[in-house]
């Protein structure tokens, strides 16, 4: 591949005419987003592909592409060119405690744990190989589009739109435009996938109870605010391979700061913290990691000759896949007449690690796959969407609910002291936390009351 190719533009082909009719819309050009584009011109529907940004284009995050994700980024056809790319080749994870101790966790198998590397690199192999899919499919791919409006069918005769979804009918498409509002333009499918993050327009429009401008503080508990800044030369983390690493900090608890090296000598360095926990600090996000990098001397002494790279410093937030106390749809409904959410735009991001690429690019086959071309050629039906929400929960709800009791616990400096301590002395608890890399039920042990007490007792 080009040297640097992530910096060229991507072609999107010719912009189709408003009023143009497709199967599916996808908006929002992200991993997430590119995975149900990808996914669906295999399966020869003619799709729609949006995105607000331009190419090439950047995303803050912590940059890794987790086992999880491996498969489907073969299935799409990306992973040479993955592989092709500067990258860091994950074999485990490294925690350290509040205290200071350290353990290093790898996959009982031995295999690769994942990847790490710029979304600027990431998200532009996965949207240019969706724009050749798309198009080779006889579909279209608009960059630079703003969703200004998402279009139901409010006649009388449209279908019931189910609990908490007020007057709102199925969705029929959408309306916007590339930066010349005096020029609108609309798109209608029979399923709109909703792929934008955490201010999609289109969960904006089909969840209001959840983006109705306020956030009250029981929701902060199950959004993270997180910052991220790019070092090189960071002591320890200069090689091509290696663990990422996760460290709970006195002074900081109950955030994380991470340090997962992207390849040739830099690192993606940031701070994680729930939003209800952040407003206890008086310092804020930058704060904190200031004070982690120059205060904290484990961290200050390997900050000491590193260099931090110019314009890389960035917070944004994340909508965590942590269960609601209120009802079977878990986190959140995603799903309406005509239109399904994934990836972040459905709050689907990990919890305890904050890893939310590997959910998206599941949730995306998983809405491709309730799709049918010519059963829904009227509209994609209510009872279809809540079948994918049923599926999505099915497969990620229990691994949801165990990194959150993960979560939950990480915000007790003794038992972090003590589990990590005990951990470096006790073969149980290393087997434990290692099988939990690839295992579920591990996951469940670990957050097991009785598992815990008998460690702590033996």
């Amino acid at each position: 591949m080009a040297d640097r190719f992530w910096e060229q533009s991507i072609e999107g082909g010719p912009q189709p005419a408003s009023g143009s009719r497709f199967d599916i819309i996808v908006v929002g050009g992200g991993p997430g987003g590119a995975a149900a584009a990808g996914y669906a011109a295999l399966a020869g529907h003619r799709v729609l592909l949006l995105d607000k940004a331009i190419w090439p284009r950047d995303k803050t995050c912590g940059d890794a592409v987790g086992g999880k994700s491996l498969s489907h980024v073969e299935e799409l056809g990306v992973l040479e060119r993955l592989e092709a790319s500067p990258h860091f080749n994950i074999t485990g994870v490294l925690f350290s405690s509040p205290r200071g101790d350290e353990i290093r966790v790898s996959r009982p198998d031995g295999q690769l744990s994942g990847y790490v590397l710029p979304r600027l690199q990431f998200d532009h192999i996965m949207f240019q190989r969706a724009s050749e899919l798309v198009l080779q499919a006889g579909g279209a791919v608009v960059q630079g589009f703003s969703v200004r409006e998402v279009l139901f069918d409010n006649s009388a005769n449209g279908p019931d739109p189910g609990p908490g979804m007020g007057n709102l009918r199925r969705v029929i498409g959408i309306a916007g435009d590339t930066g010349d509002r005096a020029r609108p333009l609309s798109f209608s499918a029979s399923l709109t996938i909703g792929a934008g993050g955490v201010r999609c327009p289109v969960a904006t429009a089909v969840v209001q109870e959840t983006y109705d401008g306020r956030m009250v503080d029981r929701q902060k508990l199950h959004y993270s605010a997180a910052f991220r800044q790019y070092w090189r030369n960071v002591t320890g983390a200069t090689a091509d391979s290696g663990p990422v690493e996760f460290h709970y900090i006195e002074g900081v608890l109950p955030g994380y700061f991470w340090i997962f090296p992207v390849g040739n000598g830099v690192c993606n360095v940031g701070f994680g913290i729930t939003l209800r926990d952040l407003e206890l600090h008086e310092r804020k996000l930058r704060g904190l990691q200031e004070y982690i990098i120059n205060e904290v001397p484990r961290f200050r002494d390997r900050f000491a000759q590193a260099e931090l790279i110019a314009g890389s410093s960035r917070g944004w937030q994340l909508p965590l896949g942590s269960p609601r106390p209120s009802g079977k749809l878990q986190p959140r409904r995603a799903f309406a007449a005509g239109a399904m959410l994934i990836g972040d735009a459905a709050s689907l991001v990990d919890p305890f690690t904050g890893e939310g690429i590997g959910n998206a690019l599941l949730s995306a086959k998983l809405a491709v796959g309730h799709f049918d071309r010519e059963a829904h050629a009227r509209g994609f039906p209510l009872e279809a969407g809540a079948r994918y929400q049923r599926v999505l929960w099915g497969k990620l709800g229990y691994e949801l609910r165990n990194s959150y009791k993960l979560q939950r616990l990480t915000r007790r400096r003794w038992l972090l002291n003590w589990f990590i301590g005990k951990a470096r002395r006790k073969a149980e608890l290393q087997r434990a936390l290692t099988e939990s890399m690839i295992s579920r039920e591990a996951q469940a042990t670990l957050t097991s009351p009785f598992f815990l007490l008998r460690q702590l007792l033996f």
